[in-house]
């Protein structure tokens, strides 16, 4: 890999002449249309080029560690067999890089940079972008050199050794930090917190010439730090329940200055990437309708209509049992485009009950285009689904649930009921895979252990997983460390002291 670091971006790989024609038509349209993106600037890549950068999650440099390398191999095959092929990547910054792979038709490449420029607009409007380093091409090249200058200084194993912890738990963060506005911090200490209140000693009440004699002073001020002592160790720490527990160990665990860099890092990153996590569907549906507007309708030459149809429908092809986020976001940005269109919403609409008279419903408000940026520029995707999937929309997806038939041995339908559908829609968007961990004591048992508590969303957490996760967490907080869970609907605790997992009842 080391073969292709470094060479993008210094050199640059301009356009052949009849891309680079093609693209400058492609910006105007987009703007015609009312998009409103960074500057994009668009690099011909090799697919192993490609690969690489893939395997960096879209940075043409990161810091060196095994998983880039590991990823990149399963990409690099992945391709040589057919499995998998990338026609694009871009960068979430200002200006954007998007990589184009040398080998794909010409069809492909306009395809690609109407789609990447919906992409673009969509970083720079959507609100839940707004708090991301728009110059995180330059901070990851920070990073790499901070990382290497560390490995040169403590050796590349024990580097690697404590990357691979800190990247094990680069999940449990909190997506929606950024966007909460708070008067003191969350996570505050209680050496960091409000001036406590006072403790009050009780006294013998007395003459005051005999009050020193009832209430000898020393007596009174071994009590008062008595109390406050007792008060301090009683009191919650942190006082509200921390989702972000990368930033919780930031700020408490007993690391070492390089140590605490490198945690910093995996977090900064982590967060960096997780408004992608949360708008996955709304984000590709949104660059999906406009490749699908400009291609269709101002770009395609004859030529190219079976090429783009057929790339195109694998795009958004729907597997039994899979989500297709580009297939759900463009169909659910049309419905909304539709409804809009024809005045379908409002009391009027929410009020009328006559399957007929809603079949026929077209108002003319012509309102479907300019509802479409608006919701692009305040919804990520549980907002998205939750207040603009209704049961028609269901309906002519022809969505349902899914249920394990323990009999059969089989997955077998459970409801087509729109309620149940959007529910666990919901569900599965709330989560993405990741339980939903806080910290709620940093002394658990005053013994100076932490606990956590996951929150049960019906789904089970992986004992597996929970076993690697908590034993890293042990190392890293240098005591052990315990999670509050629910196992088949039982209450259960699991510790880790960073040699053992023991299961025990929360107390």
């Amino acid at each position: 890999m080391a073969l292709f670091s470094g060479r993008f971006l210094r050199e640059g790989r301009a356009l052949p002449p009849e891309l680079e024609e093609a693209r400058v038509g492609i910006v105007a349209l987009a703007r015609g249309y009312g998009l409103d993106f960074f500057e994009t600037i668009f690099e011909m890549c090799t697919y192993e080029e490609i690969n690489m950068i893939a395997s960096y999650g879209g940075f043409p440099t990161r810091y060196p560690h095994w998983r880039f390398g590991m990823e990149f191999i399963q990409m690099q095959k992945g391709y040589e067999y057919g499995l998998s092929k990338i026609y694009e990547m871009v960068i979430n910054t200002n200006p954007s890089y998007a990589y184009l792979m040398d080998n794909n038709l010409a069809v492909d490449q306009k395809l690609v940079m109407a789609h990447v420029l919906g992409h673009v607009d969509f970083f720079k409007n959507n609100a839940w972008f707004a708090h991301t380093d728009r110059k995180m091409l330059d901070t990851m090249a920070n990073h790499a050199a901070k990382v290497r200058r560390i490995m040169d200084e403590r050796g590349v194993s024990e580097v690697e050794r404590f990357l691979d912890l800190c990247l094990s738990l680069e999940n449990l963060i909190d997506p929606y930090a950024a966007h909460v506005v708070r008067t003191r911090p969350r996570e505050a200490s209680r050496h960091e917190d409000d001036a406590p209140v006072a403790v009050e000693v009780p006294t013998i009440p007395g003459e005051s010439y005999m009050r020193d004699f009832l209430n000898p002073p020393s007596y009174v001020a071994s009590e008062r730090a008595r109390r406050e002592e007792e008060r301090d160790r009683v009191r919650s720490f942190p006082e509200e329940p921390v989702r972000d527990v990368l930033g919780f160990l930031l700020q408490h665990a007993k690391l070492s200055g390089w140590q605490r860099e490198l945690l910093r890092i995996v977090r900064d990153e982590a967060l960096y990437f997780a408004p992608q996590g949360m708008t996955k569907i709304m984000n590709e549906g949104w660059a999906t309708y406009w490749h699908t507007t400009m291609m269709t309708q101002d770009i395609l030459s004859d030529a190219e209509v079976v090429d783009y149809a057929d790339h195109h429908s694998g795009t958004v092809a729907m597997q039994p049992g899979q989500l297709n986020p580009y297939r759900l976001g463009l169909e659910l940005l049309r419905h909304i485009e539709r409804r809009w269109d024809k005045g379908r919403f409002g009391k009027d609409w929410l009020d009328c009950t006559d399957p007929v008279a809603r079949r026929a419903w077209d108002t003319g408000a012509g309102l479907g285009r300019a509802k479409l940026f608006e919701v692009r520029r305040t919804h990520n995707d549980i907002s998205f689904l939750d207040t603009f999937l209704t049961e028609d929309f269901i309906r002519e997806q022809g969505f349902f649930t899914t249920r394990y038939d323990s009999r059969a041995q089989q997955w077998v339908i459970d409801s087509r009921e729109f309620a149940s559908v959007k529910a666990q829609l919901l569900q599965v968007l709330a989560s993405r895979g990741t339980p939903r961990v806080h910290v709620v004591d940093a002394n658990a048992f005053n013994r100076g252990e932490l606990r956590l508590v996951h929150a049960h969303e019906g789904l089970d957490i992986q004992m597996d997983w929970a076993e690697r996760v908590l034993g890293n967490l042990a190392l890293l907080w240098g005591r052990p460390v315990h999670l509050d869970t629910k196992l088949e609907d039982k209450a259960l605790r699991l510790s880790h002291d960073g040699a053992k997992l023991t299961r025990t009842l929360p107390t």
